[in-house]
């Protein structure tokens, strides 16, 4: 089946058609930047002239960085307020003239790596971390995922929200070092890790592909792992939740 999968982020909406028995992408991989300020209004535009853009006509997924709970939106991560408590998916539907799947944006990046990537086939408890603009989490057990766990969000020892401390966000806008940077992203996953106990980490987001530059500073017990989708992982993820909801629409939401 393809599908077109959407990743919004907060600075920048990702999108591409998926072959979803593959995880290959079977278009041109698209970017915009996400509206400021990220209004409903304005992303609903943005999406409708994405999928105007692909040209296409059927089935479309969407990851999303907000706890998404029955295509409610209950959080807004990065994005307006306005949207909590949005019933986002017919909202969506709406502005994009077509039925979307959409649930939470990392959720749907780890489905994609446990379908296709780095956690495929792991049997214990694989914790995935996306990070970009914020810091996104997917927990997933045994291969089952626990939706909208919204870790980024915790507060750390030092008294710092995550994702105000360790994202790559902050790396960029503070002029971070590598080395510094990883000294607050292993302070982020050994706080996860005292929590969760996973036994694998999958780090996601673009700056996955540069793991080599700050895995020294990495101290968890569970080893660390770079995405095999790296920054693609949201699109791909998207389509197969949106697969999974076609095939089998009372599916955990």
């Amino acid at each position: 089946m393809q599908i077109l999968g959407i990743d919004v982020g907060g600075t920048g909406i990702k999108s591409a058609i998926v072959e979803t028995g593959t995880g290959e992408l079977v278009s041109e991989h698209l970017r915009v930047d996400t509206p400021r300020p990220a209004t409903p209004q304005a992303v609903g535009e943005a999406l409708r002239a994405v999928v105007e853009r692909h040209r296409w006509n059927g089935p479309i997924g969407i990851g999303f960085p907000a706890a998404i709970q029955h295509g409610i939106s209950r959080t807004a991560s990065n994005v307006d307020k306005s949207f909590i408590d949005l019933p986002i998916a017919d909202y969506f539907g709406r502005e994009i003239g077509m039925p979307v799947h959409i649930a939470n944006d990392a959720d749907v990046a780890g489905m994609a790596e446990m379908r296709f990537g780095a956690g495929k086939d792991h049997p214990g408890e694989v914790l995935i971390v996306t990070i970009g603009t914020g810091l996104g989490t997917a927990l997933f057990s045994a291969g089952h995922l626990q939706p909208n766990t919204e870790l980024g969000h915790v507060y750390l020892e030092n008294g710092h929200e995550a994702e105000r401390y360790a994202s790559e966000a902050v790396r960029v806008t503070q002029g971070l070092s590598w080395a510094v940077w990883g000294d607050r992203l292993n302070l982020y996953l050994r706080t996860l890790e005292a929590l969760l106990w996973p036994d694998l980490i999958v780090l996601g987001g673009a700056v996955s592909a540069t793991l080599h530059e700050y895995a020294p500073m990495l101290t968890t017990k569970a080893p660390v792992v770079a995405a095999s989708f790296l920054n693609q992982a949201g699109i791909v993820g998207a389509a197969l939740y949106a697969e999974e909801q076609l095939n089998n629409p009372r599916a955990t939401k």
